[in-house]
C-alpha cells in the first residue's frame, strides 16, 4: 500500500514540474510550429523522395536534437536520476512532452519485464491540419519524436527503439509510440584516463 501511494505522489508532483517548467517555457504559435514541420516534410519528400529515407532522416534529425535538447531538459526541470525505466516513462510523458510541446500523452502497454511501453497521443500539435495524401502513407510523419527520445535517453545512458505503431493519419483512433529499452550503456573510461 504505501508504494503504491509513493507512487501517486511521484506521477502527480511529475505533473506538477511539467506544468511549471512549461509555464516558463517561452511559446512558440501552435500553427506556425504545425506549418514550419510541414513545410520542413515537404521539402525532405522533394530532395530525397524515397519516403523509407525520409523516415530514417527524420529519426536522425530528432536524434540530433534529443541529445541536445537533455540538457535544457535536465537543467530547467531540476529532474533527478529515475531509479527504473517506469519512472522515466512518466517523467517523459509528464515533463518533458509537457515542457516541450505542452501536451501530456498516457503511459501505457507496459510488458511483463516492464522493458517497453507505449505512449498514447490524443492531441498531438505536429498533426494539426496534416492530412496525408495516399501516395503517402508509408510517412512515419512525427518521427522525429521517436529520434528525440531515442537522443535524449542515450544521452542518459538508456538506449531505445522508438517507432510509432498506430497514426491518426492513417485512420487510427490515436497515436501510439512503442518504446523499448534495449540496453543500458555503462561509463567507462579509456585507459588514458585510469589511475596507475
Amino acid at each position: 500500500f504505501l508504494l503504491v501511494k509513493r507512487k501517486a505522489m511521484a506521477q502527480k508532483n511529475n505533473l506538477r514540474v511539467g506544468e511549471q517548467v512549461w509555464s516558463k517555457m517561452p511559446k512558440v504559435n501552435a500553427e506556425l510550429l504545425t506549418l514550419t514541420y510541414g513545410s520542413l516534410i515537404m521539402q525532405l519528400i522533394k530532395d530525397i523522395e524515397d519516403i523509407s529515407q525520409v523516415n530514417e532522416q527524420l529519426e536522425k534529425m530528432g536524434y540530433n536534437i534529443g541529445v541536445r535538447l537533455v540538457d535544457e531538459f535536465l537543467a530547467k526541470s531540476q529532474t533527478t536520476s529515475c531509479a527504473s525505466f517506469k519512472d522515466t516513462a512518466d517523467i517523459i510523458s509528464k515533463v518533458a512532452f509537457k515542457m516541450f510541446l505542452g501536451i501530456v500523452p498516457e503511459v501505457t502497454s507496459w510488458n511483463a519485464e516492464n522493458t517497453a511501453f507505449s505512449l498514447i497521443f490524443n492531441d498531438n500539435p505536429l498533426l494539426d491540419f496534416v492530412e496525408l495524401p495516399p501516395q503517402y502513407q508509408n510517412l512515419q510523419y512525427c518521427n522525429v519524436l521517436c529520434g528525440v527520445i531515442k537522443g535524449a535517453l542515450e544521452m542518459v545512458q538508456l538506449q531505445v527503439v522508438c517507432s510509432f505503431v498506430r497514426d491518426t493519419l492513417k485512420g487510427d483512433e490515436v497515436s501510439e509510440m512503442r518504446v523499448e529499452l534495449k540496453g543500458v550503456v555503462k561509463n567507462e573510461m579509456s585507459e588514458e584516463y585510469q589511475d596507475d
